[in-house]
């Protein structure tokens, strides 16, 4: 189905089968070569209502855009896109030709469900990561990756029986696993860019807190400052706690304490206005945080500085 702005919205995997002209084995899930399938111009863009895991690489032309960031692939990337997300193709009505070992599994959320897989899909939190933030692989990594999406390919395209989910999702588990251990490597590798990024974080929230954003628009959230740093929320958090040991929320939660502190030792203002002043809509809330962080209530603090 293609709404006004040419995004092509495809409620199954299926349905895609059928706009790029390749078998189906399985409504719900399907692995395409898409060196294997024929010419198609660009859409604008594909909204898919499932799972996808692509990998692109060699001379691949697939310049898109995905929220606000667009990437341009030339080198073995896999990128991830969870069910509702939509993805924007620069080169609208060109014509898309694939390089040889570019592939895509894509996985609807019905044919995981009740599997230990369906369970914990929301753990791998690069489904919500930026095409800018897509893992990059070492041609080894490549070669894992393809041995396993041509091993569920195999799996669909035997007789589909009541044991194919079970194994098909054993090795989307597998994939997964796969690429938890080598976003680590990833982060590992690119440390002084990472601190370069928690440096940036660091000063957008000593910014915040210093100037009068507090009491006009009140506790900032995660997602504040990864739309400042052109970041996925999760992106963010999944750095800062590689580099700090700390998650953004810790980060905002131990930035409100230490100048609640200060204020508290400092400022004559009573409790329930430096809490108005720290951006919180009902005092009790930052009573209740502040003991959560030192053992203390706000005024037993004051007291024990006084």
């Amino acid at each position: 189905m293609e709404d006004k702005s040419n995004i092509i919205h495809c409620e199954t995997p299926q349905a895609f089968n059928r706009i790029i002209g390749i078998r189906t084995y399985h409504p719900l899930i399907s692995v395409i070569d898409f060196s294997q399938i024929a010419e198609y111009r660009h859409p604008q863009g594909w909204k898919q209502d499932y799972y996808v895991i692509a990998l692109c690489r060699g001379n691949l032309s697939c310049d898109v855009k995905y929220g606000r960031n667009k990437y341009d692939y030339s080198d073995g990337t896999l990128v991830f896109t969870s069910p509702g997300q939509t993805v924007e193709f620069q080169e609208y009505g060109e014509p898309f030709c694939p390089a040889e070992d570019n592939w895509a599994i894509m996985v609807h959320p019905d044919f995981i469900r009740g599997t230990s897989l369906g369970r914990d899909i929301g753990n791998y939190i690069f489904f919500s990561y930026e095409i800018h933030e897509a893992l990059h692989l070492s041609e080894d990594e490549i070669e894992q990756v393809l041995d396993i999406f041509k091993h569920i390919r195999q799996e669909l395209e035997k007789q589909i029986d009541e044991y194919t989910p079970e194994i098909v999702c054993s090795y989307i588990g597998t994939l997964l696993s796969y690429c938890r251990r080598f976003y680590d490597r990833q982060f590992k590798m690119r440390h002084s860019e990472n601190m370069d990024i928690v440096s940036h974080f660091e000063k957008l929230l000593r910014d915040y807190f210093l100037t009068n954003a507090l009491v006009q628009n009140g506790l900032p959230t995660v997602k504040y400052f990864a739309d400042r740093m052109s970041l996925s929320p999760d992106y963010l958090t999944a750095i800062l706690q590689r580099e700090t040991g700390m998650n953004t929320r810790k980060h905002i939660q131990n930035r409100i304490i230490e100048t609640a502190k200060d204020k508290l030792a400092l400022d004559s203002h009573s409790i329930s206005q430096i809490a108005y002043e720290l951006g919180f809509e009902y005092p009790q809330y930052f009573t209740r945080l502040f003991k959560q962080q030192t053992g203390m209530t706000p005024a037993e603090y004051r007291q024990r500085k006084s």
